[in-house]
């Protein structure tokens, strides 16, 4: 069985770098950057599913990821033979966090990411407790992004349609992941019917970077049980 993992924002697929290992050793892996290209997450899930081909497989995805996993599942559900949600949410935005969203596309196009991203974005996305060295792995993750692939990203989010309804009729098996102490999304923020749900202590917004050993037990242990692997 493939498991399809999705990277969060402003990340790409290094941030799964702490847990390859493990689960490399129990089923096919496949972690795809978003890249350049449309601002559309439809655009995106296109791309995406025509790379995977017809074979089922389990997906994931961690914040914007699981945004993506949202289109996907719109577009091919009959594909997803499983669902992992990390971090993230079904509602669309407000009209202030799409506004700021735009805001911070135009900058990064402008001028880059390298420093200023990273300083406004660290604080909310790892636990207060997070280890200086997750911050220097995320500090560098976040410099080292293309200012078009940021503001791509940014507009494909605040363009996002609600899918509250979609995750409403899965029959999939699904499991939530969520860091006890993200400062972004809510408890409930995601909800579909049946899912396992996990609080991981001492994470914030990105549990597979900052404890990915209980990131990836939580996980294959939940696909071992669902019978996709071994």
């Amino acid at each position: 069985m493939r498991l399809v993992l999705l990277h969060a924002f402003p990340l790409d697929a290094r941030m799964w770098d702490g847990i390859r290992e493990p689960f490399a050793k129990r089923l096919r892996l496949v972690t795809p950057d978003l890249g350049d290209g449309p601002p559309s997450l439809d655009a995106a899930a296109d791309t995406l599913l025509a790379d995977l081909g017809d074979e089922p497989f389990v997906l994931g995805g961690c914040s914007m990821g699981g945004y993506l996993a949202m289109a996907i599942l719109r577009k091919a559900p009959a594909q997803v033979a499983g669902l992992l949600f990390v971090d993230t949410k079904s509602a669309a935005d407000t009209p202030e966090a799409r506004d700021n969203r735009l805001a911070i596309a135009a900058r990064a196009e402008s001028e880059g990411v390298a420093g200023w991203l990273a300083e406004a974005m660290l604080p909310n996305l790892v636990a207060p407790t997070a280890r200086p060295e997750v911050l220097a792995t995320l500090r560098a993750l976040i410099d080292s992004q293309p200012g078009s692939v940021v503001a791509r990203a940014q507009r494909a989010m605040a363009a996002r349609p609600d899918s509250t309804e979609l995750l409403a009729g899965v029959t999939a098996p699904t499991l939530v992941v969520r860091g006890a102490e993200d400062a972004l999304m809510a408890p409930g923020a995601v909800s579909v019917p049946g899912a396992r749900v996990v609080e991981l202590a001492g994470c914030g917004h990105l549990p597979p970077v900052e404890d990915p050993e209980a990131f990836a037990a939580v996980v294959l242990d939940w696909l071992a049980e669902q019978g996709f692997v071994d």
